[in-house]
């Protein structure tokens, strides 16, 4: 169960005693079947206020739970999302066909706050992703070409906190690229020494489509938070396929490219 920091917590709570005022939605749930909670966007904290009730997140927007026993006032159950807080009484349905399977959690029915911890929500990112891989591609002049297959930056964006990069990849053979890894590096332009190489890997925070394999096209936008780095670094994207083939290609940004990003 995931657990956000005490101060956090603390924030949260405000919320919920000021914020929430309408009587919370009453859950039937049984001990022989599953309830899932259905959030749009990943959940950041869980409580439940009784022992009575077990309860994990198998993915990061789904809150699974299950009653222990028959007890018919089971407690109330409060999720936090990105941007959201919604609670729910939980009671204890008599049999099983009378437990509810699923809850879709509304938006536009619960409470919202303004969460210090995340600058944008994943809903707000693939927003502005989507928006982006609209675009007709503005940057020609960063690209690389390896064993027939092209990888190019199409689009460099910023938005609040993030950068927004848009990229495409043309596969010119008749075998189909299965990718096995994306890394980001921000490293050394120059390779003087190899003991004296350094790299710097970059967790994009956001990924729009989850596509592991292509025919001929490839086109992807990654999110990332703001990050700066000297002119001597370059800023590269290795993209390597699954074996046995092992076709590997790389896209070296440098910070001038960085810098000149549109707004979205």
């Amino acid at each position: 169960m995931k657990k956000l920091s005490i101060l956090l917590f603390l924030f949260l709570f405000s919320v919920a005693s000021f914020g929430q005022s309408k009587e919370p939605e009453t859950i039937y749930i049984h001990k022989d079947i599953s309830t899932h909670f259905i959030s749009p966007e990943p959940i950041q904290y869980v409580d439940i206020s009784t022992d009575d009730v077990a309860g994990d997140i198998p993915v990061a927007n789904m809150l699974r739970v299950k009653a222990k026993n028959g007890k018919p006032a089971l407690g109330v159950v409060t999720i936090v999302g990105e941007r959201f807080m919604v609670q729910y009484r939980l009671s204890y349905a008599q049999t099983a066909g009378g437990a509810q399977s699923e809850v879709r959690i509304d938006p536009t029915q619960v409470d919202e706050f303004i969460n210090p911890a995340v600058a944008m929500s994943t809903e707000e990112m693939q927003r502005f992703a989507l928006a982006a891989v609209q675009e007709r591609p503005r940057v020609t002049h960063v690209r690389n070409t390896k064993q027939k297959v092209e990888i190019k930056l199409n689009n460099n964006y910023t938005v609040g906190d993030y950068f927004f990069m848009d990229v495409s990849m043309k596969n010119r053979t008749n075998i189909a690229y299965d990718i096995d890894q994306i890394r980001f590096l921000i490293e050394d332009k120059k390779v003087v020494k190899a003991t004296n190489f350094q790299q710097l890997e970059v967790e994009p925070v956001f990924t729009l489509y989850d596509t592991d394999n292509f025919k001929r096209k490839y086109r992807n936008v990654f999110v990332f938070r703001k990050f700066t780095f000297p002119d001597e670094k370059v800023f590269n994207m290795e993209v390597a396929e699954e074996q046995v083939s092992g076709r590997t290609i790389s896209l070296k940004v440098n910070y001038r490219d960085v810098l000149n990003a549109d707004t979205l």
